[in-house]
C-alpha cells in the first residue's frame, strides 16, 4: 500500500479511559490522519478524558463510551454506557477499519461484534485471534507503542512529537486573569485518583509556600472540583501565610478549556497524573513525582523534565520517601534553566 492513501476511508480509533493515555494519543492521530488524507477520522473516547481531544484537528468526531458510569449518571447518558449499546452503535456507523489503543479484551471484542473487518491493536490478553493485524505491547514510552500499532499496519510514522490546541475565546478569558510582571507561573497537580501515586498535602504545603515566598512564583491549579477538599487539606497546612495566593481555576475552567491556562505556564510541578501530561503537550517544563508506574513508559513527552522516584517503592505510599528539599532543589534546577534560556 502506498501512503497517502486517497481513499475515503471510515476509520475508528478506540482509546478511552485515562487522561494521560489520551493525550499521548495525539502523535498517533496525526501520522494516522498524514497516512489517510480524506478518510472519515472518529475518536470512540470517555467522557471527560476524551474532552483533551476536542480540539485535536486530526480527528472528525469525538464520539463517547462510558462503560463505568452507574446509576442515575447511566440511565441520563445520551451515549452508549454498556458494551452492547456501544456495538449496536458503532455498526450502524460502518467503519472499514480500527486502531485499538487499548490493550484490554473488551476492548477488541467491541469492534467486531460491531462489524468491522479490519482491526488493529496490541496482542495482549491473549486477543490477538480477534485482530488482523497485531502488535506486542513492549517495554517503551506509551507514545511509541501507539505508534507500534500503525507500523503493524505498515502505515509510516514520520515524527514523533507533542502537540496540543487552544481556544482563542478561552485564551483571552484566562490572559485577562493572568498577571503581568516577572512572577514565574507554577502548575500544581497535587492528588490522583490512584492513591499509591500521591505525594503528601503537608509537604506541598511547604512547597507552595517556598514557591510563593521564597521564590516569587505565581502558583497555579486546575483539578477536578470534586478533590476540593485535598487542596482545601493543603490550604490547612501551608507553614506560614503566602505573600499572594495562590489561583485555583478548578471552577472556572473544564478539562478541554484547561489548555489556555496550561499554555501559560513556565513551569509545572506535580505527582504521575494526566494534568501533567496535558503541560507536556505545550512543552512546559516538569518536575515529577513518581511512585509505581515506570517513568520510562510514562515520562512526560517531547519537554524538558526532572523525574523524581524514591528507590524504594514498598507500601501503601512510597512517595513520602521523596522529601521537600529533594523536590525544591529539582524546582531549583528547572526555574534556573528558565533564567538562562
Amino acid at each position: 500500500m502506498a501512503y497517502p492513501d486517497p481513499r475515503p476511508l471510515r476509520i475508528l480509533v478506540i482509546r478511552y479511559r485515562f487522561i494521560g493515555d489520551t493525550v499521548l494519543a495525539i502523535p498517533f492521530l496525526r501520522n494516522l490522519r498524514a497516512a489517510f488524507p480524506a478518510a472519515k477520522i472518529d475518536v470512540l473516547a470517555e467522557p471527560g478524558s476524551g474532552d483533551t481531544l476536542a480540539l485535536c484537528p486530526y480527528k472528525d468526531e469525538l464520539l463517547y463510551y462510558a462503560p463505568r458510569l452507574k446509576g442515575e449518571k447511566k440511565r441520563r447518558a445520551k451515549f452508549p454506557t454498556s458494551l452492547l449499546g456501544a456495538v449496536q452503535f458503532l455498526r450502524a456507523r460502518q467503519y472499514d477499519r480500527c486502531y485499538i489503543l487499548r490493550r484490554s479484551f473488551s476492548s477488541a471484542i467491541l469492534p467486531l461484534l460491531a462489524g468491522i473487518p479490519h482491526r488493529v491493536g496490541f496482542a495482549t490478553e491473549g486477543r490477538r485471534w480477534l485482530l488482523q493485524r497485531s502488535t506486542p505491547y513492549a517495554d517503551k514510552h506509551e507514545v511509541e507503542c501507539f505508534l507500534d500499532v500503525l507500523r503493524a499496519d505498515g502505515i509510516p510514522v514520520s515524527d514523533t512529537h507533542n502537540e496540543n490546541w487552544t481556544d482563542p475565546v478561552i485564551d483571552q478569558r484566562v490572559a485577562t486573569v493572568l498577571a503581568q510582571g516577572p512572577r514565574r507561573k507554577v502548575f500544581i497537580c497535587a492528588k490522583s485518583v490512584a492513591p499509591a501515586k500521591d505525594w503528601s498535602p503537608e509537604y506541598f504545603a511547604q512547597l507552595i509556600a517556598w514557591l510563593v515566598n521564597e521564590r516569587a512564583c505565581e502558583v497555579h491549579l486546575c483539578d477536578s472540583p470534586s478533590l476540593a477538599h485535598y487542596y482545601q487539606k493543603i490550604r490547612a497546612a501551608l507553614p506560614v501565610a503566602l505573600d499572594h495566593d495562590w489561583i485555583d481555576w478548578s471552577q472556572q475552567l473544564s478539562l478541554r478549556e484547561a489548555n489556555s491556562l496550561f499554555r501559560c505556564m513556565d513551569l509545572a510541578i506535580g505527582i504521575d497524573t494526566g494534568l501533567l501530561h496535558l503541560a507536556a503537550s505545550f512543552h512546559v517544563p516538569i518536575v515529577a513525582l513518581f511512585g509505581p508506574l515506570e517513568p520510562w513508559r510514562w515520562h512526560p513527552w517531547d519537554t524538558k523534565h526532572t523525574i523524581l522516584r524514591p528507590t524504594d517503592l514498598s507500601g501503601p505510599s512510597p512517595l513520602l520517601r521523596l522529601s521537600v528539599a529533594e523536590v525544591k532543589a529539582a524546582v531549583d534546577q528547572r526555574l534556573a534553566a528558565l533564567t538562562a534560556a
